[in-house]
């Protein structure tokens, strides 16, 4: 008979099932992290032995005009990806469930569904490359639309003006994000339960009143996962800024995770890049703790 009690033994059976996902963690984002933090510690150029200059990464960073630039951009991409999104995917879920799905059958809302969420599975390069043809500046589908009703008036350089074009990268952000919320949101909205909404018909309710005071807090959960996951989203985007502007014209569009890349391969300045994925990295985590303790909050 073993002397180690039974709810140790079970515990110490979880803990196996740990193990590779643990090892996973440590490879792929807890030593690459460290090294980076190593590297951002020193002066290199990618080649040759790095140079330990301690904090003088992060000194420079604090007068670099073009990184807190970098992040003012990310602000108008978290309001793109992430806040204007979740509202989008609030009523178009809300319509979609209650309209559409109980008026023309769920089939009918699904399909619809599948065309919102379409643009979540299209490849980043293949969206920004058509992107890039609809809003070419002579020849783009837009303006030639706006063209032929009589707007030349409102034809743009949409990417190539520096004026416009970090409204028009969030304009194609919006439209690549909001399927995302809209998948959450609806099978949100499937596990509330009807009474809840009968109740509130039964004492005169009209439906923007339904969906504010039962729907919204019933699916509260789901929406913090939503503005969680898209805001990190917006922080950390890369592969529309690379396909779209490459942080152009004259830096408008530059975002963090941009500006560290051209650090690292354009300008060769490894230690300064590393710096700047660093700072990157830990408002992230720091954003997720506020979130992740907000949402604790919340629930008790």
């Amino acid at each position: 008979m073993s002397l180690v009690p039974a709810s140790i033994r079970d515990r110490g059976s979880y803990l196996l099932f740990l193990i590779p996902g643990g090892l996973l963690l440590l490879a792929v984002i807890l030593v690459p992290f460290a090294m980076n933090v190593g590297i951002s510690l020193t002066e290199w150029s990618g080649a040759g032995t790095p140079e330990w200059v301690g904090l003088d990464n992060y000194t420079r960073l604090m007068s670099d005009g073009t990184f807190w630039a970098s992040f003012r951009h990310n602000v108008g991409l978290v309001v793109a990806m992430a806040i204007l999104p979740t509202l989008a995917g609030l009523v178009i879920a809300a319509a979609l469930f209650d309209f559409i799905g109980k008026h023309f059958g769920s089939r009918h809302a699904a399909v619809l569904r599948a065309c919102v969420y379409l643009p979540q599975v299209l490849p980043i390069a293949v969206a920004g490359i058509v992107w890039s043809w609809i809003l070419a500046p002579r020849d783009g589908a837009l303006n030639e639309v706006l063209r032929a009703v009589g707007l030349d008036a409102l034809a743009q350089n949409w990417l190539g003006d520096p004026d416009l074009a970090l409204f028009t990268v969030m304009g194609v952000l919006l439209w690549i994000q909001v399927g995302y919320p809209v998948v959450i949101f609806m099978a949100g909205m499937g596990r509330v339960d009807p009474s809840l909404h009968e109740a509130a018909e039964l004492d005169g309710a009209s439906w923007w009143g339904r969906f504010f005071h039962v729907t919204v807090p019933q699916i509260r959960p789901e929406i913090f996962v939503v503005l969680l996951t898209c805001t990190i989203a917006a922080l950390k985007v890369f592969a529309p800024i690379y396909v779209l502007t490459r942080g152009g014209p004259g830096g408008s569009t530059n975002v963090p995770s941009y500006y560290s890349f051209q650090n690292f391969f354009e300008k060769t300045q490894v230690g300064y890049g590393a710096a700047v994925a660093t700072v990157l990295t830990v408002l992230i985590l720091l954003l997720t703790a506020v979130f992740l303790r907000v949402q604790n909050r919340g629930e008790r």
